[in-house]
């Protein structure tokens, strides 16, 4: 087993470790818009990337698709779209007077499809049918059917980029007849002041200590080195927890290599729901991922980071081996992945074991209530395969699970 691999799991498991790297990165994140490829110019306020989801003026961005703002309160907008008044639900904020929106909801509503190119850190805004179309990807997915009830189950990557996009029609097609979006965790609340204070409350320390007392003096010298590598300083992580800062390093390479939360599967899908008014159902929550993460002994959190800082140069050629996984939909790749964690048992049960049994009751669930409703599940793609995922759990209660 190559070692990037465990490394990089967490782009294929915890939707919620991919979150916990924001807050100790240096600097904002400032993308550019542009529409049919023209830039479009900002004045007293520019777009901003909050945990994954980017949110821009609005009034500004719908004047560039040709669309006027006609109102904007309580997280509803109004506007005047190709001579049609729409209303749409997204997630206002004010900052600085401005309104800002995200702009995936915007972008949707106003016909257009939303695009993100991760070199130039650039949100394109395209006319449907102005370019050919393109395929993303195959991806994962499989359908499960019960007393009127349809499950379908969709793998995540948590980090993605335009390559992955469009989605092949069969995803878009499932998704738009379902009446919940289930995903581990809402990532539109990352942002949430509750949820950053458990983030910190939790991964940095409380007891006046710091990194350099909680790991050895190898460790701590590696990490140091490879922070001034990246533009930072050696001691700019020194607050925080091993599992925090290991999230951070590989977030570090994952960038670098173009790829980001902005774009991930799940999150994509939770704006979506956003604009179609669907209810967002969570399988898990912040506070059991992070509360996973910070349980890891002392000895695993260590041997983790070690991990990421020993194979810091391959990680970004990890990340591409992901991706392509994830593009051409290779179940014995996602399969040999999944298999890999059992050569670290503590992790093992916790990352997978334990969180597999979980979901599948809580699917499980859905397909009993004799709703005749539909449910897209978004979850990381390493849960469904394996002795112990998702998949065999079901199969296990009686269910037929087809592969679409």
């Amino acid at each position: 087993m190559k070692h990037w691999k465990r490394m990089l799991l967490s782009i294929t498991i915890s939707a919620g470790l991919m979150a916990t790297a924001a807050p100790v990165m240096a600097a904002p994140q400032q993308p550019a818009v542009k529409v049919n490829n023209h830039a479009v110019q900002y004045a007293g306020g520019a777009p901003i990337i909050e945990q994954g989801t980017t949110y821009v003026p609005l009034k500004s961005t719908l004047q560039a698709m040709d669309a006027k703002l006609t109102g904007a309160e309580n997280d509803t907008i109004h506007a005047v779209v190709n001579g049609k008044t729409i209303t749409l639900k997204g997630k206002l904020k004010r900052i600085n007077g401005v309104t800002y929106a995200p702009i995936r909801v915007v972008g949707d509503a106003a016909g257009y499809e939303v695009r993100w190119d991760a070199n130039t850190r650039t949100v394109l805004l395209v006319s449907k049918g102005a370019e050919t179309a393109k395929t993303g990807g195959k991806g994962f997915m499989w359908e499960v059917e019960n007393n009127g009830n349809t499950v379908y189950l969709v793998g995540s990557i948590h980090i993605a980029d335009d390559s992955f996009y469009p989605l092949r029609p069969e995803f878009e097609e499932a998704f738009a007849e379902a009446d919940y979006l289930g995903v581990e965790i809402d990532l539109s609340k990352a942002a949430d002041e509750a949820q950053q204070k458990m983030v910190m409350d939790m991964g940095m320390y409380q007891d006046g200590t710091t990194l350099k007392n909680h790991i050895s003096g190898e460790t701590y010298a590696k990490l140091g080195k490879i922070l001034q590598q990246s533009g930072m300083k050696p001691d700019a992580l020194d607050a925080f927890k091993p599992w925090v800062v290991e999230t951070t390093i590989s977030s570090l390479k994952s960038v670098k290599a173009g790829y980001e939360a902005a774009a991930g599967i799940d999150l994509y899908f939770i704006q979506k729901a956003i604009e179609r008014k669907i209810p967002v159902v969570e399988l898990e929550s912040y506070e059991s991922q992070l509360s996973m993460f910070n349980g890891f002994s002392k000895e695993l959190q260590e041997k983790n980071l070690n991990t990421a800082l020993d194979n810091f140069d391959v990680l970004d050629d990890g990340v591409d081996k992901m991706a392509e996984m994830w593009k051409t939909g290779n179940d014995e790749q996602l399969l040999e992945l999944t298999n890999s964690m059992a050569s670290e048992p503590e992790y093992n049960k916790a990352m997978l074991i334990d969180r597999n049994e979980k979901m599948a009751e809580k699917i499980d669930g859905y397909l009993k209530n004799g709703k005749k409703e539909e449910y897209f599940i978004v979850v990381g793609a390493a849960h469904y395969l394996g002795e112990h995922g998702i998949i065999k759990l079901l199969q296990d209660k009686g269910y037929t699970v087809v592969r679409k």
